[in-house]
């Protein structure tokens, strides 16, 4: 989980599927700890382990709501 933040919204790829990239969320429900992270699947219900995908990139977004929820730095 090197690199990411709790809250923060990346483009990632399944890595054992062929499937188009997703917008994934850096969730802390099950626990602050990052071994407690998850990865929430943006339009699904599903929060899956980070090292089932590949994260490209970080999505930086300035809207005021997103930027209240989306704590960290930005690249």
């Amino acid at each position: 989980m090197s690199g990411m933040e709790p809250g923060g919204f990346y483009w990632a790829v399944e890595k054992h599927e062929d499937t188009r990239a997703t917008i994934v969320h850096v969730s802390t429900v099950f626990g602050e700890d990052p071994e407690y992270w998850t990865l929430a699947v943006i339009g699904s219900e599903q929060h899956r382990m980070p090292d089932e995908f590949v994260i490209i990139s970080r999505i930086k977004c300035d809207h005021p709501e997103v930027r209240a929820r989306n704590v960290g730095p930005t690249v």
